[in-house]
């Protein structure tokens, strides 16, 4: 499937201002923009299996599409909600567990590059992604 292989991230769009308004501190911002994310994605039907490596941790999330599950950030923002695929973009619907505030994520590919649009709060930002 399009998703699946080994992605690094190569740069970030407003993720500072993001990170800011999900109430992550400047220390922690300050790292997360420098992480070297590398996901690994794996699609076998409507399941799909990522491993996300950075310099702070190294996790495997197992989920199915529409089927709802819990997520931790690396901030350890506890997050609730699905991934669901949309035409070709897959579109996460999350809610975070200590305010029920929402977190929408869409993973596109987008002129060969993974593209991870996060919007929380009015807050727009992207994370891309070149493939190994």
């Amino acid at each position: 499937m399009a998703f699946d292989g080994t992605w690094k991230i190569d740069r970030n769009e407003n993720y500072d201002k993001f990170m800011e308004k999900m109430g992550i501190n400047m220390v922690k911002r300050k790292l997360a923009a420098h992480d070297n994310l590398k996901l690994t994605i794996t699609q076998e039907g409507n399941k799909f299996t990522v491993k996300e490596a950075s310099a702070f941790r190294t996790i495997e999330i197992v989920f199915e599409l529409g089927v709802t599950f819990n997520y931790s950030l690396a901030d350890g923002t506890e997050l609730s909600g699905t991934w669901n695929l949309e035409g070709n973009k897959l579109v996460g619907k999350f809610k975070r567990t200590d305010n029920g505030n929402a977190l929408n994520a869409v993973r596109e590919i987008v002129g060969g590059e993974l593209v991870q649009t996060y919007t929380y709060e009015g807050v727009e930002a992207k994370r891309i992604f070149k493939k190994e």
